[in-house]
């Protein structure tokens, strides 16, 4: 069995990637040839390829995640991914509130230095109460 060399990996990486996005950017360009031959499987698969999470739901995770890492690479890139996948101004806007509602609570919870215990002790109550709930409106 022939081995493939380096070289060829990562001729054939730089292929792919032009047959799969049009063009290889430059981010991808600028990494060692090693690391893209290692790299462009996972981001083809993460970002492009179907997974578990439905792309538009991932994409919104993503762009909620990029929000609070104030990265506007990945802001860019996730927003217009989410809305190439479906996500309406409606979704983007529900998403602009989510990706601080989290963070908020974290912040007050954090600040009051609110017993973990506790907290996992009283979110299994409203889990149960919830749960019964839904259960009465079945």
């Amino acid at each position: 069995m022939a081995t493939t060399s380096t070289a060829d990996a990562y001729d054939d990486t730089v292929t792919e990637i032009e047959e799969t996005l049009g063009m290889v950017p430059g981010f991808f360009g600028d990494l060692n040839r090693d690391d893209l031959v290692d790299e462009w499987p996972t981001f083809k698969r993460m970002a492009l390829g179907e997974t578990t999470i439905p792309a538009k739901y991932k994409e919104l995770i993503n762009l909620a995640v990029a929000a609070n890492l104030k990265c506007p690479y990945c802001i860019h890139f996730h927003r217009e991914a989410a809305k190439l996948h479906g996500a309406t101004d409606e979704e983007l806007a529900e998403l602009s509130f989510l990706a601080g509602y989290t963070p908020r609570y974290s912040g007050m919870i954090h600040a009051q230095e609110y017993d973990l215990e506790t907290f996992e002790s009283e979110v299994e109550q409203i889990g149960a109460h919830l749960q019964s709930q839904l259960a009465a409106d079945d």
